[in-house]
Order: structure tokens, then C-alpha cells, then sequence
């Protein structure tokens, strides 16, 4: 059992299943002469015989994409998924977490990543499963180049194994290491200085107090101003109350489209906020692409098929500091969202 009550079975030192405290089985493995025959987390099954791939070489099928082929007995490579939103929601980082699992129960110290898409996204979630030195700077620093090339080299930066422990709860999950460290609820990712859901000290705490041991909020934020109060977690991610639903959003602005001239000054800001290699072609995405105000729940922007919007609590929480404010909160909002296009457009 681990620290938070999460069950890892085992067959011949295999790993074959991962079984949280509530019961709920979060990965199965079937193994054949110690070599992977299924993996299955969540909605996502990942076959463990070698396929060709036109653009990943050796791979497996995984759901309705594939990913590079590993030695799962003992991963020294971190995988690279062909098209990972073709992945069903969540599974894509459990995978990344059984295989940090599967390398540490192996003896290994470190991986590195071999594969053409080294994204913010991808760093991202690398965190939830893997500690490193280096910086997402670093790590995305190529990757319109490895992209457009398809690159399969190794980045030299290493990822040391460091998986949580994931507890199922009502309407989404937990994660946890040394502790409490994110909370997902109807699809909703809320971490510590997260924008604009995040995870804030539900009290104040004795300044002799670890942070291990506070109970956390799952809240919604617009620049300074709470937008929603959605749940209550205790300090080993039990719920203590919640999760609320998110209020409607009653602005006057929902459904306007921004004026060409607004769109171009965000185009700049966000050419700046994102990892340099995009930012030219994020800066062109965001100019020839309609944006409206919207009501998003707890999500600042969102990609439709042929515009972006943003949360127009955006426009009433931030205006009153000033337009300058207003346009620095679009484009943080709009960065993540921009960069993950511009990827994908590269690599199609």
C-alpha cells in the first residue's frame, strides 16, 4: 500500500493493477514473458504488440492513436503520443504516471523524451508524473523545428520518476505525492497557482503548520476577484464539501466579437507569452482568427472550429483596473490554448 491508501498488485514483480483507497481500479496490465500485452486506464486501451507507424516507427496502438513502443518491464524513454486528443480525457497523463510507476519500480533514475512534440502541454503534464531541473523553456525550446521533422532524437533533459497516487471522488479525481497537489472535477484541472481555476489554503493556517497538512479550495479566479467557491478538500484530497456548480455568467459582452484592431494588439501580447519558436506563428494564428466573449464555466478560453472565446468574467472583474490589464488577462488566458494550435497545425 502506498502513502495515501493506493493499492499496486503485483504478479512474478510485475505490476498488473492500481487500485485506489475507494476501491476503484485505475490500471490493469497484462504481461506475456514479462512483455506488455494490454494496459487499460479508463476508456483507454493500449495494445502492447509493436506496430509500424508512418511517422512514430515502432509503436503501440493506443485507443484510436498510437505512441512510440517501450520496454514497459523498465521504460528508460518517455513515449510520444501521435495525436493525444484522440485520447480520452485524463488518460493520456495516467499513462505517463504507470510508466513512472513501472521505471521506478524498475530501478530507473532517469528518462528522456525522443519524439517531435516536446509542447507546453506535454511539459505539463510530465510534472504531474516526473521531477526535473530543467525549465519548460528548455524543454520546448525546439519544438516548430522538431515538429515540421518529425524529430525522434532524445532531448537531453532529464525526467526523474516521481508518479502520485490518483483517488476517484465524486464528479472527477485526486492527486497526490507528498501531498494534496490537484483536483479535476467535470474536467476541470485545479492546482496550486492555477489560472483561472486554482487550489488556494481553505484556512489560514499556524505559520508552523506544513502546507501537507491544510485543507485546500477548489475556486475559480478573475484577476483579483473570486468568481466561484466549487469545492472543499481535505488535506489527504477527501471532499469536505461540494463540488458546486459554477454560476452563469450574466455580462452584457457574451457573444460580441473583438474589433480587428484589439485582436492584433492580443496577437502581440500573446506572441510574447508564448515559448519563442511559436510566437510567430502564434501571433498569426490569433490575428486572422475571430474572438468572442463567451460564458466558459470555470475555463478562461477555449478553441471552437473557427473562433476563439473568452470568459467574459474576464471583461467584468479585470475592466475596472483599466483596458491595459484587460488585454494582459486575454492574452494569459489565450497563450495555452494558442500554442497547443499552433502545434497541431505544424505537425498536420
Amino acid at each position: 500500500m502506498l502513502s495515501h491508501g493506493t493499492v499496486v498488485e503485483n504478479r512474478d514483480g510485475l505490476l498488473t493493477r492500481i487500485v485506489d483507497r475507494g476501491g476503484v481500479v485505475h490500471a490493469e496490465l497484462a504481461w506475456r514473458d514479462r512483455r506488455l500485452e494490454r494496459l487499460v486506464v479508463g476508456d483507454a486501451i493500449v495494445d502492447g504488440a509493436i506496430v509500424a507507424h508512418p511517422l512514430l516507427g515502432d509503436a503501440h496502438r493506443a485507443g484510436d492513436t498510437a505512441m512510440t513502443a517501450l520496454d514497459w518491464a523498465r521504460p528508460t524513454q518517455i513515449p510520444t503520443v501521435a495525436e493525444p486528443a484522440r485520447l480520452p480525457p485524463g488518460t493520456g497523463a495516467m499513462i505517463l504516471n504507470v510508466i513512472a510507476m513501472l521505471a521506478e519500480r524498475a530501478g530507473v533514475a532517469v528518462l528522456r523524451y525522443a519524439g517531435p512534440y516536446p509542447t507546453p502541454a506535454l511539459w505539463r503534464a510530465l510534472a504531474r508524473s516526473f521531477r526535473s531541473a530543467a525549465t519548460e523553456e528548455e524543454f520546448t525550446r525546439d519544438v516548430m523545428d522538431r515538429a515540421l521533422h518529425v524529430a525522434r532524437d532524445e532531448i537531453a533533459i532529464d525526467f526523474a520518476p516521481s508518479p502520485f497516487e490518483r483517488v476517484a471522488i465524486a464528479r472527477g479525481f485526486v492527486e497526490l505525492r507528498e501531498r494534496f497537489e490537484r483536483a479535476v472535477l467535470d474536467g476541470v484541472s485545479y492546482e496550486p497557482g492555477g489560472s483561472p481555476a486554482r487550489l488556494t489554503p481553505a484556512l489560514a493556517a499556524p505559520k508552523d503548520e506544513a502546507s501537507a497538512a491544510r485543507p485546500w479550495a477548489a475556486e475559480v479566479w478573475f484577476g483579483d476577484r473570486r468568481y466561484a467557491h466549487v469545492a472543499t478538500f481535505a488535506p489527504d484530497g477527501g471532499v469536505v464539501d461540494g463540488p458546486h456548480p459554477i454560476p452563469a455568467c450574466a455580462s452584457a459582452v457574451i457573444g460580441r466579437e473583438f474589433p480587428s484592431e484589439l485582436r492584433d494588439a492580443i496577437a502581440d501580447l500573446v506572441a510574447d507569452a508564448v515559448a519563442p519558436p511559436l510566437a510567430a506563428a502564434a501571433r498569426a494564428r490569433v490575428a486572422a482568427t475571430p474572438i468572442l466573449w463567451a460564458d466558459l464555466g470555470a475555463r478562461a478560453a477555449r478553441r471552437d472550429d473557427e473562433c476563439f472565446a473568452i470568459h467574459a468574467a474576464i471583461w467584468e472583474h479585470v475592466s475596472p483596473h483599466g483596458l491595459a490589464r484587460v488585454a494582459l488577462a486575454l492574452a494569459e488566458a489565450l497563450s495555452p490554448i494558442v500554442a497547443a494550435t499552433v502545434v497541431a497545425d505544424a505537425a498536420w
